[in-house]
């Protein structure tokens, strides 16, 4: 008679499986330090499948060639020359970018009828905050005359859990009123961005010259990346150009499918100090990305700068993998200092920490 198993088959498997099944009790402690310490990093690099890209924008193409007159660059785009120029009015919140809010107000000046800034007392993440552009106001009195400046008074508030993008709501929501005390008329121009998104003096002129622009168009903006020496792309599209009207309103997101290709430049983090860094990293609305002190070591962000490397060691905000991984790594530097703002060559040892081979930040 043969012999009986001591085991059933069913326990036989059991009993096989029990080293695997003991090796992910082991394992799933570490699988979720992993996924809490890592979130922001494995959602990003997920984002291609749980997410759905936006609609794509119409490009309206941008032509220019030094010396073309006008009218001719107007027809260029399938619109006409107006027989004078609008008045152009260019709206930002303003926080502490200093030099690049220099370079804009002095490359934009002789075609921006009123600037108009807000600033705040406070930063989106409810931290007081100097008035850095009240402070230095001697740096801009040259353009006095052209300065509409308005002050957003708030307390501060570093409640855990509290959105700053609300507070950053309330603040544009009061440019609104800044704007109209401005002297804005309807069939004026109304530039609608931050501080560090400027528009070319290509773009204004024709914003100001040809009759047929559409009402509402978003602006193309080069992306650069803590100067000049980092083109990430042409990402940037927040800006916007607006024929007022008295129901416009000052807003920083998807408004229209159009956008002007190539239309200026968007330079992100380009600060002269460590100090700057540092302030912007625990003020803007993604302080949340500064998740170790560690972050806002001196030496550590001098590095990342010169490197082309993220601050926040996060991965590329993108909606496919093939874009994703084309973007991991460092941004390539480059040595072309062509089609940047006239003010900032004119005055580039001033700026030099601005353009390629000044990747050096002072304290």
């Amino acid at each position: 008679m043969a012999r009986r198993s001591p085991h059933p088959p069913a326990v036989k498997r059991k009993l096989h499986h029990s080293p695997v099944l003991a090796l992910l009790i082991l394992l799933l402690p570490a699988l979720l330090v992993v996924i809490v310490c890592h979130r922001q990093q494995i959602s990003y690099f997920l984002r291609p499948i749980w997410d759905t890209p936006p609609r794509p924008f119409v490009r309206l193409p941008h032509y220019y060639a030094q010396d073309l007159p006008m009218d001719h660059l107007c027809r260029l785009h399938g619109w006409s020359l107006l027989p004078a120029p609008r008045r152009v009015f260019d709206a930002i919140l303003f926080s502490n970018e200093l030099d690049i809010l220099e370079i804009r107000y002095r490359e934009l000046a002789p075609y921006v009828h009123k600037f108009v800034i807000l600033e705040s007392n406070i930063t989106f993440t409810g931290i007081a905050k100097p008035l850095y552009f009240v402070e230095n106001y001697g740096r801009f009195e040259l353009l006095s005359s052209k300065i509409v400046h308005g002050i957003f008074s708030g307390q501060a508030d570093r409640t855990p859990g509290r959105d700053p993008f609300q507070l950053e709501f309330k603040q544009r929501v009061a440019l609104n009123s800044l704007l109209r005390v401005s002297g804005i008329a309807p069939g004026d121009v109304v530039i609608m961005s931050d501080a560090d998104e400027i528009p070319s003096t290509e773009t204004i002129k024709l914003l100001q010259w040809c009759d047929g622009v559409p009402p509402v168009m978003h602006l193309e903006l080069r992306h650069y990346m803590y100067s000049f020496e980092f083109p990430v792309d042409y990402s940037s599209w927040r800006a916007t150009a607006h024929m007022f009207h008295p129901g416009t309103r000052y807003r920083h997101s998807r408004q229209t499918d159009l956008i002007l290709a190539d239309a200026g430049w968007h330079c992100s983090f380009c600060f002269r100090t460590m100090e700057e860094f540092v302030f912007k990293m625990t003020a803007y609305s993604h302080a949340d990305r500064v998740r170790r002190s560690s972050f806002l070591d001196n030496s550590r962000i001098q590095k990342i700068i010169c490197e082309g490397k993220d601050l926040f060691d996060m991965l590329p905000e993108e909606y496919s993998f093939q874009e994703l991984i084309k973007k991991m790594g460092p941004i390539p530097r480059s040595a072309s200092a062509v089609h940047l703002p006239s003010y900032l060559l004119e005055n580039a040892d001033k700026f030099r920490f601005l353009l390629p081979g000044g990747c050096s930040r002072s304290k």
